[in-house]
């Protein structure tokens, strides 16, 4: 049988030809029949070495005569997921951590070279401080505090700075510490079917604590690992569907009503869209517009578990609608963006994103958004949301709209609304992780005012 570890190599070795790292993790654990536990370790090897891998390579070139991007590139991944282990695994024992890479070496046709990986991991922690049964190595890092924190929680120069610019060092130093943690995994209840209280209860009678998720009506954030998701209490019984609570929100700021004609503009996959039903009642006609047949049709799945039939299935580029004209009370556009806010829970995202595609994104954002806001009764709102934190794509996005459409105007949220408490002075929302502890969201109503 496969280790856990070598599972993890596999798709580390994927990830380095350019799959992405959850579609990558998804191809072995298909393939591997293992047991929770050793589903958890490749799972946590593959994104902590694929999250963090600046400071790892950092430690390879601290420690080695020859560079990281000098070594051979598998051998480069195996070394990776000593360090990996040795740094920032604590529950792992630094023996087991060595013997097993090096016994990866050997297994991977580097067996000359066994003995460079055992010394260096060995090197590592003679050099390292400890810390309980473990070590950390000290780090050596530049003054230059966008390199330094770059190399330190394994981020990108370009993130760095934008952040810096935008929340200082402090806050920028606590929003990377964050975005390195493993995330959680949030429930949204569904009301038409369940509530939170059966929901708690059947998930304690299978030894799953969850708790409540303050100003969130229907949320509840699971406390411990669950295991496979759909053998969870409830979930064929559509009691309950994954949605991050900061995405959750969304809805809520949208406001929707009973009896309304709703637009979910970039619908898939479809977890906002099923919360509009949700919050209706299921009257109503919701339009689920998106470009990606292979994503609605996840959305119809989910639309069926749910027990949902207000949803109409719409294929194709939002901005080639005709149909929709003067024609909703609502929109809601939740538009493709870098997902800044969200790089916890895709681990490569933070290395595949450039300035150069924020640009991009932000030209189909204001593109997306033209044509969306033309979907709108008199005297209907909109709500444009993101989950990154790049201004480009949030406040820039919305300051040119509304400078060229002195007819649209921002709607704050609703004082007795579960979201007033996130609410900036601009009126707009803006969701921090490291101080909400919840994905990074942006998102803001705008009314469309009377001829």
């Amino acid at each position: 049988m496969i280790s856990p570890r070598q599972q993890a190599l596999i798709a580390l070795r994927d990830v380095h030809m350019g799959a992405y790292a959850d579609v990558a993790l998804d191809r072995v654990l298909q393939k591997a029949d293992l047991p929770d536990r050793d589903r958890r370790l490749v799972t946590e090897l593959l994104y902590g070495s694929v999250r963090r891998v600046r400071t790892l390579d950092a430690i390879i070139d601290q420690l080695a005569k020859k560079k990281s991007h000098q070594q051979p590139l598998l051998l480069r991944t195996i070394l990776h997921l000593g360090l990996y282990q040795l740094q920032f695994q604590q529950r792992i024992p630094s023996s087991a951590a060595v013997n097993t890479t090096v016994q990866l070496a050997k297994d991977n046709g580097f067996s000359g070279l066994s003995g460079f990986v055992n010394g260096l991991l060995r090197q590592y922690i003679r050099l390292g401080e400890e810390v309980g049964e473990h070590f950390t190595i000290p780090l050596k890092l530049p003054e230059n505090p966008v390199k330094r924190l770059g190399i330190l929680h394994s981020f990108p120069d370009w993130i760095v700075s934008l952040w810096l610019e935008q929340f200082g060092f402090s806050e920028t130093e606590k929003l990377c510490e964050w975005m390195n943690q493993t995330p959680s995994i949030d429930l949204r209840v569904n009301q038409l079917r369940s509530c939170c209280e059966e929901v708690e209860t059947a998930l304690q009678n299978q030894g799953i604590l969850s708790e409540r998720i303050p100003s969130l009506p229907h949320a509840l954030r699971l406390l411990s690992h669950p295991g496979s998701i759909k053998n969870l209490p409830g979930f064929n019984q559509g009691w309950w569907t994954i949605q991050d609570s900061s995405a959750q929100l969304v809805s809520y700021l949208l406001n929707p009503q009973q009896g309304e004609v709703i637009i979910d503009a970039c619908a898939a996959p479809g977890g906002k869209t099923t919360h509009i039903a949700e919050l209706i009642g299921d009257t109503g006609k919701i339009w689920a517009c998106d470009r990606t047949d292979s994503r609605l049709r996840k959305l119809q799945q989910n639309t069926q578990r749910l027990n949902l039939n207000s949803i109409q299935i719409c294929v194709g580029d939002t901005r080639n609608f005709t149909q929709f004209q003067n024609s909703a009370d609502k929109v809601l556009l939740d538009v493709p963006c870098s997902g800044l806010g969200t790089l916890h829970r895709h681990a490569d995202a933070r290395f595949r994103q450039t300035p150069e595609s924020v640009e991009e994104l932000s030209t189909l954002q204001k593109e997306l958004l033209l044509h969306s806001s033309t979907f709108l009764k008199d005297n209907g709102s909109l709500v444009y949301s993101t989950c990154t934190l790049h201004p480009l794509e949030n406040e820039g996005v919305i300051k040119w709209f509304l400078e060229s459409h002195p007819n649209w105007e921002i709607e704050p949220p609703d004082i007795n609304s579960p979201i007033h408490d996130y609410s900036t002075n601009e009126g707009w929302i803006k969701v921090l992780p490291h101080k909400h502890n919840m994905d990074g969201f942006f998102m803001v109503r705008l009314r469309k005012k009377h001829n």
